[in-house]
């Protein structure tokens, strides 16, 4: 399976030559790949920014729908629309990435605009369905998903530009690419919001540490004082291999940790959240950025998930946090508005 520019898909490769042949040109997720019959038919699970993972088989290069398991559903939402964006930041690289719009979009009309940044880094935002980015749409908000520095599908020199430089190439993509959607007629330049979850969650506050466009923002399950982060989190390794253990490379744990060392930079107010037994990022990491932006004035709060991981796992608490997002956002972003968690009827 390849990963490729917001899209995966299966690949045939020649050993001879090297070269890689790709078995599906739609522009999808196809995962999962499972051997078949003798024939060289598979079963994969194949999504689309409209359709839910659902089992397929593919043969001969084509794939034939097994499960219908969100068809019912699917009847009776309206689905936002999305579509490919490039942008170039301001040192030329470029990045592309996704945006969302309201399935009732009305020509003339300015929307609130939502940056949500995907976790990893090593992850990125792609041609599948995401219920997320469904439910900000389904409440009027314009979504913007950018594949920055760090992401994967780009190759292995724009996934390792970040390498011991956090919060630096990551934020200057993200900046550019809203720079280039505050372009387009629909998009409210003085509505942004931004969030994210893990990564997405410390790019958050590296963000909003560095530029006051954005006038509300969720981190999830972030950090920002990496300081802190050494020896009660799983990546002692990586951090001693990528930057150097503290006591030799002090300046560069500070220069990573600028979010918290220049939180009176941030006037954004800011939802903080994460799981009480979370040791990814442990929830130290939004309490130390909570307490922060409250001893500064800046309006925040702070939600913890008990008993729950780096992944929220509850029903009640996954539709908790999605409810949470969207009236925060209102709050700030579509003054007196009234809320849903279900897709646009």
């Amino acid at each position: 399976m390849v990963v490729d520019d917001r899209a995966q898909y299966p690949a045939r490769v020649t050993l001879a030559s090297g070269k890689v042949e790709r078995l599906v040109t739609a522009k999808s997720v196809i995962t999962n790949l499972s051997a078949g019959p003798p024939d060289g038919s598979y079963a994969v699970l194949a999504a689309s920014p409209t359709e839910p993972p659902e089992v397929a088989a593919f043969e001969k290069g084509k794939l034939r729908r097994l499960s219908h398991q969100n068809d019912a559903w699917l009847k009776d939402v309206l689905l936002g629309t999305t579509e490919e964006f490039t942008s170039t930041s301001r040192d030329g690289t470029e990045v592309h990435g996704l945006i969302v719009k309201p399935a009732a979009l009305e020509a003339g009309r300015r929307y609130p605009t939502l940056l949500r940044i995907h976790g990893g880094p090593n992850g990125q935002d792609e041609h599948a369905f995401s219920f997320e980015r469904e439910i900000f749409a389904a409440n009027g908000y314009v979504v913007v998903a950018v594949n920055y520095r760090g992401s994967n599908g780009r190759g292995s020199t724009y996934q390792k530009a970040i390498y011991a430089d956090w919060g630096g190439k990551e934020v200057v993509d993200l900046l550019g690419a809203m720079d280039e959607i505050q372009k387009r007629p629909f998009v409210d330049a003085d509505r942004l919001g931004i969030g994210g979850w893990s990564y997405g969650g410390i790019l958050t506050d590296y963000t909003i540490a560095t530029d006051g466009r954005f006038k509300a923002a969720t981190s999830g399950a972030g950090s920002a004082l990496q300081l802190s982060m050494y020896g009660v989190d799983q990546y002692v390794t990586q951090y001693e291999t990528e930057l150097g253990p503290p006591w030799k490379a002090q300046d560069l744990w500070i220069k990573i940790s600028y979010p918290f060392f220049h939180a009176d930079r941030i006037k954004t107010p800011t939802l903080f959240l994460g799981g009480e037994k979370d040791f990814n990022v442990p929830i130290a990491g939004g309490e130390q950025m909570y307490q922060a932006l409250r001893s500064l004035g800046v309006d925040t709060q702070l939600v913890v998930y008990p008993s729950q991981y780096h992944g929220i796992t509850v029903p009640s608490y996954k539709v908790d946090r999605l409810q949470r997002y969207v009236d925060w956002y209102d709050k700030y972003l579509k003054a007196g508005a009234r809320t849903t968690t279900s897709a646009g009827r």
